[in-house]
């Protein structure tokens, strides 16, 4: 009789300790196999999502975008640093002040349409934009594989730019700015992505257009994303 104690006292230890010890696997499982990846937006009103809600902006639809192709073991944090109005000159000196870290496993940079529209010399977005895309590498580890440039959207396209005196020369403008960072970026092989065309369907789509007449609409940023979503896969995994 008391060894069949014994033997059912030892069967329940066991039992106990292995239920305890399978506790502790479960419970660490999660922290050991989530892959955390961060993602940093650069640029003005059109990557702060002027005009469209908080979670329509192009950087928010990434993330998610981002999230619903990744594996369950994977989660995605972002950070933006940009504003309305933002020249190349206003941008590089948010982020000195900012100060963001140099660990984030994708960079995007949308930048130059204020340099135009408020009639900046071009040789400013010539030297400055260099210096953005240098400062984008940075935060991405060093690693200019993991930065992606996007061009600059053609607000002529818009009701505001109809109401211009000129719309044409807004469109040869944004060309300028935009065959230039292109010509940048292949030189020194990061990557870039032209998003233009999409905004120069404005007048045909006004649904491309956000209520404000002048920026794009959360079907626009939608559009943006589905060009740089394939690409963007690829540099953060």
């Amino acid at each position: 009789m008391k060894n069949y104690i014994s033997i059912l006292l030892l069967f329940f230890l066991i039992l106990l300790l292995s239920c305890s010890s399978e506790e502790k696997i479960i419970k660490k499982t999660p922290s050991n196999t989530i892959k955390n990846r961060k993602v940093l937006a650069l640029g003005d009103s059109y990557t702060i999502g002027q005009s469209v809600c908080q979670t329509c902006k192009f950087p928010e639809q990434l993330k998610d975008s981002l999230l619903a192709n990744l594996p369950d073991t994977y989660s995605v944090s972002l950070q933006v640093i940009a504003q309305t109005g933002w020249t190349t000159t206003n941008l590089i000196s948010a982020i000195d002040t900012q100060n963001p870290s140099s660990d984030f496993d994708l960079v995007t940079l949308l930048i130059g349409v204020n340099n135009q529209y408020q009639n900046k010399p071009f040789s400013l977005y010539e030297t400055e934009f260099p210096q953005l895309v240098t400062k984008a590498i940075a935060f991405a580890k060093g690693n200019k594989s993991k930065v992606i440039v996007v061009s600059i959207p053609d607000y002529a396209y818009t009701p505001f730019g109809q109401g211009s005196s000129n719309s044409q020369n807004i469109s040869t403008q944004i060309d300028e700015y935009n065959l230039f960072a292109k010509n940048y970026c292949d030189t020194n092989t990061i990557a870039f992505v032209n998003i233009t065309d999409i905004t120069r369907l404005g007048l045909q789509q006004t649904n491309l257009v956000a209520n404000d007449g002048l920026h794009p609409s959360e079907i626009a940023y939608s559009k943006f994303v589905e060009r740089i979503l394939s690409l963007a896969l690829e540099k953060i995994e």
